[in-house]
């Protein structure tokens, strides 16, 4: 009986040095006029936008590797303006990312940082937005999937592959991903 209770107070201790997943919520607030703004009869509900794609890069990833990090050096050393994220694919070993947690401007993101992670990248989907990533990942585990906006501190497990469809850079693509754009 002795032993079990050292036994088990040894395991309590050791407790505080697994890793945690940390939430942290940030506010993305703009000005309180942008914020407060409401939509503009300008702005239409839709815009589309018909292009081609000039070319496919694909980019692996090995063990350890930061995949948002990754993606970013690779468009700039390629000198990719625009692109489609076509796919994504492999195993994390830790994750960051963002969810939206709120309904209402300013809007707020959720950072979820888990750095004992164990999933499969089922997917890894965006935009590369005049040189500027968005990128939404998924991930599954055995009991479910989930995901969000990618952040730096997403590590590679066994690799993970990418692929971009490279646009014309003189495409204008600067609102689609401008919230205040409405």
């Amino acid at each position: 009986m002795k032993r079990h209770l050292v036994w088990t107070a040894v395991f309590l201790a050791a407790l505080p040095l697994t890793a945690q997943v940390r939430r942290t919520e940030v506010v993305k607030a703009t000005t309180p006029a942008e914020d407060s703004r409401g939509l503009s009869p300008d702005v239409p509900d839709s815009v589309a936008l018909s292009t081609k794609i000039e070319r496919v890069v694909l980019i692996r990833f090995r063990n350890q590797s930061d995949l948002l990090a990754g993606i970013e050096k690779h468009v700039q050393e390629l000198r990719i303006r625009n692109a489609v994220i076509l796919s994504g694919i492999g195993s994390a070993l830790s994750a960051q990312y963002h969810v939206v947690s709120n309904r209402s401007f300013p809007s707020r993101n959720l950072i979820i940082e888990n750095p004992a992670l164990s999933a499969d990248i089922a997917n890894l989907s965006g935009y590369v937005l005049n040189g500027k990533i968005h990128a939404h990942i998924t991930f599954a585990d055995p009991d479910k999937a989930f995901g969000g906006h990618l952040e730096a501190g997403t590590r590679v497990f066994t690799f993970a592959v990418v692929t971009l469809g490279v646009l014309p850079d003189d495409i204008d693509v600067s609102r689609f991903d401008d919230k205040n754009w409405r």
